[in-house]
């Protein structure tokens, strides 16, 4: 698989707690860093003072404000080993992964949950049409409901990789996509804080503990936040107040993060009622194959897929659980060693809702992890037809077997009439 996680997005890692800011009185003092060399240190003080000064001009936050939530921010030397890519000789493991993903804990983790929230999971089912088992799929697979969140201060986190990025070849634009999760992060801190209310509503202006408290909230070692790990701007743009409570807190409250997800994969084009993928057929494997160049682009036409062997007939066909014949796709590779150490590959066929996981975490391990584990918990990889929208999924082959009694019923009446 040459489709690399990259950041939504390395998180695979986890963060839910907030923990307390550190309480300053000078605001003079400098921003304190625990940086592995006198160079480090030094760049990076200086590249997050200039940082806040731009934010605090381009989106009038007071730079004290800023100033006093950083002060104690730091480098973390570790995180720059976790980011790094893996060495040349390491080999992709989809079975290892799989394995560590689709398991027992988990399963029987995310059967409670769905147990716990049945009845607004399936009110969100209704209401986006995202099936209640992707989305439970999805928080198990991220964080085990809560139980794996990660232990680094956000702050610390974005700004390490903002402006002490390990020198890679991508090291420009990792630091630049930081830089934005970082500045995000602040503009959702001071949100979250009422920063950004009107004047004559701030009855008592801005809650600094508040805000200090966001910028110190729990994070994985890539920045994202919360039960679905999502990364401050992922937080700004797609979740979403599940519990009606008036604030979003994607950490502690699990409608917050069902409805967030739900709303997330809704925005990213998913398709209710539709299949996330289809394995490849034995006799179509070498096709499949020659198509595979690890691009998450829908490229080729299920019908095309069909008539190359990779597919089999009745997966272009949307009455029997298919697609239709003209919907695109694209050929997932799934590498692995096997006990000899040659390099072998498991095949699929991925559909739009597949891309549309991938646009969650962009990795082709995580989406058809999601996948098999949405199957494990129930869910039906398969089409169905929609009844007055997503509230009514009807399974096709239940269409199927109504039609084929009418069609009899039909044809014994004519019989009837004309004896």
């Amino acid at each position: 698989m040459r489709f690399r996680v990259s950041c939504l997005l390395l998180a695979l890692a986890l963060g839910a707690c907030s923990s307390a800011p550190t309480q300053q009185s000078n605001t003079q003092q400098p921003i304190v860093n625990q940086a592995d060399d006198a160079a480090t240190e030094a760049s990076y003080s200086q590249n997050l003072k200039a940082l806040l000064s731009q934010v605090s001009q381009t989106q009038e936050i007071p730079l004290q404000t800023l100033e006093n939530g950083f002060l104690d921010a730091k480098t973390i030397p570790s995180i720059r080993k976790l980011v790094l890519p893996p060495s040349g000789t390491f080999k992709k493991n989809w079975l290892v992964y799989r394995k560590r993903f689709v398991e027992p804990i988990r399963l029987k983790a995310g059967k409670v949950f769905w147990d716990e929230n049945q009845t607004f999971l399936s009110q969100v089912e209704q209401d986006s049409g995202v099936p209640a088992e992707i989305i439970v799929a999805i928080i198990g697979i991220e964080t085990i409901y809560g139980r794996q969140t990660g232990g680094f201060r956000v702050k610390d986190v974005l700004s390490t990789l903002a402006f002490s990025y390990p020198d890679t070849p991508n090291k420009p634009a990792r630091e630049q996509l930081f830089k934005d999760q970082l500045q995000e992060l602040i503009l959702m801190c001071w949100t979250d804080a009422g920063g950004k209310l009107p004047a004559q509503n701030r009855s008592q202006g801005l809650n600094a503990a508040r805000f200090n408290s966001c910028l110190n909230q729990n994070s994985s070692y890539a920045g994202a936040i919360g039960l679905p790990q999502f990364m401050p701007s992922s937080i700004r743009s797609f979740a979403v107040d599940g519990d009606g409570d008036g604030h979003i807190d994607l950490k502690q409250s699990p409608k917050d993060a069902i409805a967030s997800v739900a709303n997330f994969m809704k925005k990213h084009g998913w398709q209710a009622g539709m299949p996330i993928s289809f394995p490849v057929q034995e006799n179509g494997i070498a096709a499949a194959k020659k198509l595979a160049d690890g691009e998450p682009q829908l490229k080729y036409t299920v019908a095309e897929l069909v008539e190359k062997g990779i597919l089999l007939p009745q997966q272009g066909d949307l009455q029997r659980g298919g697609v239709e014949p003209q919907s695109k796709a694209l050929i997932v590779d799934l590498p692995y060693p096997d006990k000899d150490g040659i390099d072998q590959a498991q095949y699929f066929v991925g559909l739009n809702n597949f891309l549309t996981i991938v646009q969650y975490n962009r990795s082709y391990f995580y989406a058809q992890s999601v996948a098999e584990f949405a199957e494990a918990l129930g869910y039906k990889n398969q089409s169905v037809v929609l009844v007055n929208g997503p509230a009514k999924m009807v399974d096709p082959k239940s269409v199927a077997e109504k039609s084929k009694a009418k069609a009899k019923k039909s044809s014994a009446k004519k019989k009837s009439k004309t004896s």
